[in-house]
């Protein structure tokens, strides 16, 4: 069996938040992989405390995909600042011809169009993917995956960050299937008495309130805040209610587009002309929308770069959601050039996380071998991009720690799942399969 039917059946995906099933990249061909270690979400530490931890993991998952790929260089990329992480990467590349680039600490070094020019000099074509340059990119814990993948190990735990507003911030590896109120728990609990969780960050997470959410393959962390925090009051807003302050209030200041690292990068993206769009939503929709296309939703341009406080980003979720419901592909320019003042633009994140009234919560968040031990376990169907799963397994049935639970039609994209515990199947809906945890012997 070769490394990319392995990592299918393991239900490798992109462990950075995207979820991207990993056999399919792993399937192309590319003369480099580049292991994305960047972790730019402020607060989050999963990325530095699984290179401190799994160096070695690291190192031969990245071997193990360039062999796959047809790769002859490797590349780590993970910031300066991460002097520990810097150092277990360091030797476990001892005697390989892996290299270690080191990043800035700004925001956001993780974006893969960045990551890839950064570290190789190459400009992926607008709309395009790693792989149109040669390229492929993967999540640290992915390519940990892989390594485990490839001796017959499925993904059955996370590793996450659980920061903010709560007692001991720490960073986890949990079952698939927790609730994040145990991982709070573990964390010391919410030390504010509303809390409102932003699932994989502030920047380019989820706003949610449900503290029994499950862990997913790709749940990278978790930021506690009270509910009466200004950026969290932000994005509480109803959509209806944020596009119709940007179409009174905005005044074409252009910040959001000077600040966008994609414009920067030399493509069209241009969020201030997508803030038209919200007052020209009949005649020259489409026109103002193409300038979204290209989008990468990092979120600077509405969190940091505008004054009045508006809603660029979600105005350019908004305008690419239009485009893909009247199936409109990018038709813009194909050149890319990086813009003269790129570099003087970058973000620091202290900046940033003083914009975001953040600063007060920076703490460490070390990698902490606390045993979760849930009694029980419910498992999405769906957690990656693409299909979700079908069922392989009945109500009632006895399950094994690393049996498959579901699987994807043939030839869908998407992921299996397996049971992180041993159990029994107590109940499958159409979103999630209901586990209960054999109690330990």
């Amino acid at each position: 069996m070769n490394l990319v039917e392995q990592v299918r059946l393991a239900g490798v995906v992109g462990a950075g938040g995207g979820g991207f099933p990993a056999h399919i990249k792993l399937a192309g061909k590319a003369d480099v992989v580049i292991a994305n270690g960047a972790e730019c979400e402020p607060l989050l530490h999963k990325d530095a405390a699984v290179m401190e931890r799994n160096a070695r993991d690291l190192v031969t998952g990245l071997q193990l995909a360039m062999e796959a790929v047809g790769a002859t260089t490797g590349i780590v990329g993970l910031k300066a600042k991460n002097q520990h992480a810097q150092e277990a990467v360091t030797e476990a590349c001892r005697g390989t011809t892996i290299r270690i680039h080191l990043l800035g600490d700004y925001y956001p070094a993780g974006d893969e169009y960045d990551l890839v020019y950064t570290t190789t000099g190459r400009l992926i074509p607008p709309a395009g993917i790693p792989l149109n340059v040669g390229a492929v990119v993967s999540n640290v814990e992915t390519l940990v995956n892989i390594a485990a993948a490839a001796e017959g190990r499925p993904v059955t735990h996370k590793t996450l960050t659980i920061a903010g507003a709560v007692a001991a911030p720490a960073t986890l590896t949990v079952p698939l299937g927790t609730t994040l109120r145990a991982c709070l728990d573990a964390a010391g609990g919410p030390t504010v008495l509303d809390p409102v969780l932003c699932i994989g960050g502030m920047m380019m997470g989820e706003t949610t309130t449900d503290l029994d959410r499950p862990v997913t393959k790709t749940t990278g962390g978790v930021i506690v805040l009270p509910r009466s925090h200004r950026i969290i009051q932000r994005k509480l807003k109803p959509a209806t209610l944020q596009h119709a302050i940007g179409k009174s209030a905005c005044d074409q200041c252009r910040y959001c587009t000077e600040y966008c690292p994609r414009f920067l990068l030399g493509y069209a993206v241009e969020p201030h002309q997508v803030m038209r769009s919200l007052a020209f939503t009949a005649t020259g929709a489409a026109h103002w929308n193409d300038w979204a296309a290209l989008c990468c939703a990092c979120g600077l341009c509405t969190l940091y770069a505008c004054p009045e406080e508006l809603f660029p980003k979600e105005a350019c979720d908004q305008a690419k959601v239009e485009m893909r419901r009247a199936n409109v592909k990018w038709s813009g320019p194909a050149t890319v050039k990086p813009h003269p003042m790129r570099e003087g633009r970058r973000v620091p994140i202290k900046t940033l996380m003083r914009k975001l009234h953040i600063s007060d919560y920076e703490h460490p968040a070390p990698w902490r071998a606390t045993q979760i031990s849930p009694s029980r376990l419910v498992i999405a169907l769906k957690q990656s991009a693409g299909s979700p799963c079908q069922p392989c397994v009945r109500a009632g049935d006895a399950v094994a720690a690393g049996q498959m639970l579901g699987n994807v039609p043939e030839k869908a994209l998407g992921a299996a799942i397996h049971a992180p515990l041993t159990g029994t199947v107590t109940e499958i809906t159409p979103n999630h399969i209901l586990l209960q945890v054999s109690p330990k012997p």
